[in-house]
């Protein structure tokens, strides 16, 4: 195959499709991934069947993962350019009162689902000459935030297996880096409209689109950084490295509802 390839977990909503999308328009051909198979057929037809692979994916399971990837590089002749680690998933509320089984989804998704992707991918991306892996972290890796505990560890877990990993495969020439958005407009918030940490972020502009993830997606795919920052994030970065000694007390202020405690 002639063209870039680009494989995006997730890709039926908000970010990964908007990336799909972005880089369709840049004449990359583009595998489209996930459990929404309404939401993959609509992609499709948008971007068109010869210029796209696509496949009901869950990357909670192995098997469903390695079949996905093996299937989109037998169309690719084995060309795999770029690997967007994008599914994932996020349960608002206080820790104790999101369900265990939530909890353990949010892990399974998040982090596993992305170790899965990067084990079978490696084949193929270690085939392809200057290869990326491309990891969706966010805001909430800066520090652990409350009512999103469990998503900000999985983020933050992102961001180490993203350090490490960038150093194991330089010798292979894969380049692995992450993005971290803020709050990003996407059907994965239609919950969390009580949330103080978004409440306190749509006051202070902390929200962004989904297109303007898209073009740094874009922008990471050619480009050298670790850790891409978006937006508010930058901020916040800036911030937690200047007056590190506040991190917690700026977190609590911003994110962390009245509790009431029942004697």
């Amino acid at each position: 195959m002639n063209k870039q390839t680009i494989l995006i977990t997730g890709a039926a909503s908000g970010i990964g499709r908007e990336t799909a999308l972005f880089f369709a328009k840049k004449d990359w051909f583009v595998g489209i991934f996930d459990v929404n198979e309404a939401g993959l057929k609509n992609l499709e037809s948008e971007i068109g069947e010869s210029n796209c692979f696509s496949r009901i994916m869950d990357v909670t399971d192995p098997n469903s993962v390695k079949s996905g990837i093996d299937g989109f590089a037998l169309k690719t002749g084995g060309k795999l350019n770029v690997l967007v680690n994008n599914a994932g998933i996020l349960k608002f509320g206080l820790f104790e009162r999101v369900g265990l089984s939530d909890h353990h989804k949010i892990v399974d998704v998040n982090i596993n689902g992305c170790l899965t992707c990067i084990y079978h991918g490696l084949p193929y991306l270690k085939k392809t000459p200057g290869a990326r892996i491309i990891n969706m972290s966010s805001l909430s890796s800066l520090y652990g935030i409350p009512e999103v505990s469990v998503y900000s560890a999985t983020k933050i877990a992102l961001s180490a297996i993203t350090e490490a990993l960038d150093i194991e495969l330089e010798p292979y020439g894969i380049k692995v880096c992450d993005i971290k958005p803020p709050y990003v407009r996407t059907p994965m918030l239609k919950d969390g409209k009580n949330v103080k940490s978004m409440k306190a972020l749509n006051v202070l502009g902390g929200q962004i689109n989904a297109e303007k993830v898209a073009k740094t997606v874009w922008a990471a795919a050619h480009g050298n950084k670790l850790h891409w920052k978006i937006g508010f994030t930058k901020l916040m970065t800036f911030y937690c490295w200047a007056l590190p000694f506040t991190k917690r007390f700026a977190v609590k202020l911003l994110t962390m509802p009245k509790v009431e405690v029942k004697s």
